[in-house]
């Protein structure tokens, strides 16, 4: 072989390592790509799962926000049951009507926005209407009511004093009764409403069933029950202080005021009347068992 075709080699076998090598080097740097494009997309997946991971995080903590929001309590207080039971009955509650929660009456009546949850049994037995305030027919007469200063510092009027103690003394004959309250106001809700509370609800459903379809004054009595239990809530605190800047249309009650000693008077004799009761009660049981025991004594 001559020195021509031995240089012809070495340059064919350079050029075939060159290509070779050339092949070796684009093999790895295309799988070198593939490598990093598939890595790409595994952090662009991984990538995807984290927003739509984050995303539904902050979904859900805004529906929570607006959840609080329209509780209308701040986030960081607690929440749940304990929440809705601090709320109940007050401005802050947006579904139940706070004025029926305290004072058993509302001056919208049906028409109000929020819910009137009336109890199914309670303590207290409301009758609306009972009392015939006489500013009341002399506001039907004229149309407004003229109220002299110090009227509701006077006392009270024999015709009334008549009046509490014949419905005190109806009432009492289903139970012992713990409170009777009149209402002086003039508005429509609660024109005179008579609250009566006893201390056992036994004796409120005793009278509810009692008074139903009953008439009084010629006119027939409606009878229910209400969620008033503690009528410190539900009197109206300016009317006992001094006087009252909303007047007679006032939503809180305004008491009749009732002299201490008919009060106490009717009170003592309720007592009485339930020793009596008592003592008449044992006295017939104790008759009946000694009947009985006679009765076997013969018999043998």
């Amino acid at each position: 072989m001559s020195r021509y075709d031995r240089h012809d080699r070495d340059y064919r076998d350079r050029d075939r390592d060159r290509d070779r090598g050339r092949d070796y080097r684009d093999r790895d740097r295309d799988r070198d790509y593939r490598d990093r494009d598939r890595d790409r997309g595994y952090r662009d997946r991984d990538r995807g799962y984290r927003d739509r991971r984050d995303r539904d995080y902050r979904e859900r903590d805004r529906g929570y926000g607006r959840r609080d929001r329209g509780y209308g309590r701040d986030s960081r207080q607690g929440g749940g049951a304990g929440h809705l039971a601090r709320i109940h009955g007050t401005e802050e509650d947006r579904v139940n009507c706070p004025f029926y929660f305290k004072i058993g009456a509302c001056r919208h009546g049906e028409r109000c926005s929020r819910v009137h949850n009336k109890p199914v049994f309670s303590q207290t037995v409301l009758i609306p209407h009972m009392y015939q305030n006489p500013l009341a027919t002399q506001m039907a007469m004229t149309g407004r009511a003229n109220v002299p200063k110090g009227y509701h510092d006077q006392p009270p009027s024999d015709e009334f004093n008549d009046f509490f103690i014949e419905v005190f003394d109806e009432l009492s004959k289903f139970g012992e009764v713990e409170e009777v309250v009149v209402c002086e106001n003039l508005g429509e809700h609660l024109l005179g409403n008579v609250y009566v509370k006893y201390f056992d609800e036994e004796d409120a459903q005793k009278c509810l069933e009692a008074l139903k379809g009953r008439f009084y004054a010629g006119r027939q009595l409606t009878v229910e029950y209400s969620p008033v239990t503690d009528f410190r809530e539900a009197r109206c605190r300016q009317f006992q202080d001094s006087e009252c800047s909303r007047g007679s249309e006032c939503n809180f009650i305004h008491p009749k005021k009732v002299s201490s000693r008919l009060l106490n008077d009717l009170l003592d004799h309720q007592q009485h009347a339930k020793k009596r009761s008592r003592g008449r009660s044992s006295s017939s049981s104790s008759s009946s068992s000694s009947s009985s025991s006679s009765s076997e004594g013969s018999g043998k």
